[in-house]
């Protein structure tokens, strides 16, 4: 990628760029969106009055309630214009509709492309998709679209069956894989039960979906450090949503996720909507740009993250973004401690005899939230057990429930055939 991208342009630059795309982009929605029309009429706001992005904090804020009640009315184009239908995974309700426009692909073909420019990939590459394609899932269809424009070579796999991973890598001899990277776990189990010299293969490099690899001090988790560990490769972490249409990556120097400027604007607020000093938590507001079927304004995601700005080595002037530390919807409040689902499944990713897990969220009768952690292990001792908990209570500060179940049942729970991501939480309280 060339250093005249608008990334390695100056913040003032980047900055004003940025401000003229906002400017089309909510033109565009008091045009088009009878969502946004309707908006601007109630709060009486005249869009071209928004010039600077401080002036975003003046517009109303978009929820994930908003598109599940009114999902047709967020619709730019006409349904003949959608050339592609995608869902989101309904992690935090009801799946919402996105169309995609023959514009809107391309634009999200730019977005992945320049996203394995970031994690390093070339064109000639090959790279091996670990993730599905199908199901109305955005991200499988964004990789291919981003590889075939970034002129690399693709091996569309899907997910899960490590013996057919196997066969493709040492048939084709990708340089990158895509996947979820506790499935990387799997990977090295299967490759040393049947002899494998997985540390000779071509891989050198994995982008990552799904899972954190880094903490809030960009320090590798335990997931990450138990794989490499294992298996001498870079680990890029990618954080994306179909919401945004858009994705931050890593780069080599591992530093949270290069945001793409010509694709989106966020913000990062509190419980009070206000701002919150760069590198504190609060909850990603995101304004996409360049998005015609369903753009979006302001809208909060509900992912828990981090901005970093201190200047990046690969010489781009964006900020970045970090793993997600959770969702706000999934908070936990147990025995007075605040807790977060990635927390707890990282700290379960220590422990090589957990097989597989699923954290259980409910409320209890005196109406306070519960933890049943139910595990697949191969050592269900009591002392294992207590082992398990002092380790939650030496880093969490609390020790939930936690039953052992037999893997062929627990794996029903989390394989889901209905579902497109393993199902590792369930969150009972709202029924």
């Amino acid at each position: 990628m060339g250093k005249s991208t608008i990334a390695y342009r100056s913040l003032e630059e980047i900055k004003y760029f940025q401000e003229q795309l906002l400017k089309l982009q909510l033109q565009y929605l008091d045009d088009h969106s009878p969502f946004y029309k309707q908006l601007f009429s109630t709060h009486g706001i005249e869009v071209n009055s928004i010039e600077t992005i401080e002036d975003l904090k003046r517009l109303p804020l978009t929820s994930k309630n908003d598109l599940q009640l009114y999902n047709d009315d967020f619709f730019c184009v006409p349904q003949h214009k959608i050339v592609d239908y995608c869902t989101t995974s309904g992690t935090l309700g009801s799946p919402v509709t996105f169309g995609l426009t023959d514009e809107d692909l391309d634009r999200l073909a730019k977005n992945e492309m320049q996203s394995f420019q970031i994690a390093g990939v070339r064109k000639g590459d090959v790279v091996q998709l670990m993730t599905t394609i199908d199901r109305r899932f955005m991200a499988g269809l964004a990789y291919f679209l981003g590889l075939r424009k970034l002129g690399a070579g693709i091996i569309r796999v899907g997910s899960g069956i490590p013996q057919m991973q196997w066969d493709s890598i040492l048939k084709y001899n990708p340089r990158y894989l895509v996947s979820v990277p506790s499935f990387l776990l799997k990977l090295i189990e299967f490759a040393e039960q049947h002899g494998i010299d997985y540390k000779k293969s071509s891989v050198k490099g994995v982008i990552c979906i799904g899972e954190a690899l880094r903490d809030k001090e960009l320090n590798n988790t335990v997931l990450t450090q138990r794989i490499l560990d294992k298996w001498d490769i870079k680990l890029y972490s990618t954080y994306a949503s179909t919401e945004m249409g858009a994705a931050f990556t890593e780069c080599e120097y591992f530093q949270g996720g290069h945001v793409q400027p010509e694709l989106i604007i966020t913000e990062i607020l509190d419980d009070e909507d206000k701002p919150v000093t760069d590198g504190e938590s609060g909850e990603l507001v995101v304004t996409t740009l360049g998005v015609q079927g369903l753009p979006l304004l302001r809208f909060k995601t509900g992912d828990i993250v981090r901005k970093y700005t201190a200047p990046c080595k690969c010489g781009r002037n964006t900020y970045r973004i970090g793993a997600v530390e959770g969702r706000k919807q999934h908070m936990v409040k147990y025995k007075g401690t605040t807790l977060y689902p990635p927390a707890m499944h990282d700290l379960l990713a220590g422990f090589p005899q957990i097989l597989l897990h699923q954290i259980e969220i409910s409320h209890n009768e005196i109406g306070t939230d519960e933890i049943i952690i139910r595990v697949s292990s191969s050592d269900i001792s009591e002392e294992f057990l207590n082992e398990v908990k002092d380790h939650f209570r030496a880093k969490l500060r609390v020790a939930p429930k936690i039953e052992f179940v037999a893997f062929e049942e627990l794996q029903r729970s989390v394989f889901n055939p209905l579902s497109r991501k393993p199902i590792t939480f369930v969150d009972n309280r709202e029924a």
